[in-house]
């Protein structure tokens, strides 16, 4: 089985960016944790990071042919983007949507999600955990258990 990992836009910055939000946890100590957890899990990934929009709806149609499924951080992306909720709809593939931070306790705009009304499951306020805690359900509910 194969997991695509999507990381949106500034999480390149992961580390450096409002580390009293986002935690000292860089991109690279994600993606090193997802890979172990995948390893454990015995599924593969494919993962990519963009600060476009347009980059992450390509990467979406181009690998959802491969894919089971998608865990995804939006970033920004959450509150904005009617387009990538519409990707993914239109790729009728599961999808977990993550976030370091517990949005739901934060500005108000970042309380709204495009994406949460469609995706399988949500995961949020756990830091680099989110991420883990998203890949492990979606297998799991890609296996039926």
């Amino acid at each position: 089985m194969r997991i695509g990992v999507i990381h949106g836009p500034n999480l390149h910055l992961l580390g450096s960016r409002e580390p009293e939000v986002y935690g000292h946890d860089t991109l690279e100590d994600v993606d090193l944790a997802l890979a172990r957890r995948a390893g454990e899990l015995g599924v593969e990934l494919e993962t990519i990071q963009s600060n476009h929009e347009g980059e992450i709806i390509d990467f979406i149609s181009d690998a959802a042919p491969r894919v089971a499924g998608f865990v995804i951080n939006p970033g920004g992306l959450t509150h904005t983007s009617v387009v990538l909720r519409d990707a993914l709809v239109g790729v009728e593939r599961p999808f977990v949507e993550v976030h370091l931070s517990n949005t739901q306790a934060r500005e108000r705009f970042r309380r709204h999600s495009y994406l949460t009304p469609v995706a399988s499951g949500m995961v949020l306020g756990f830091g680099l955990r989110s991420y883990l805690l998203g890949l492990e359900g979606l297998v799991r509910h890609l296996a039926g258990t």
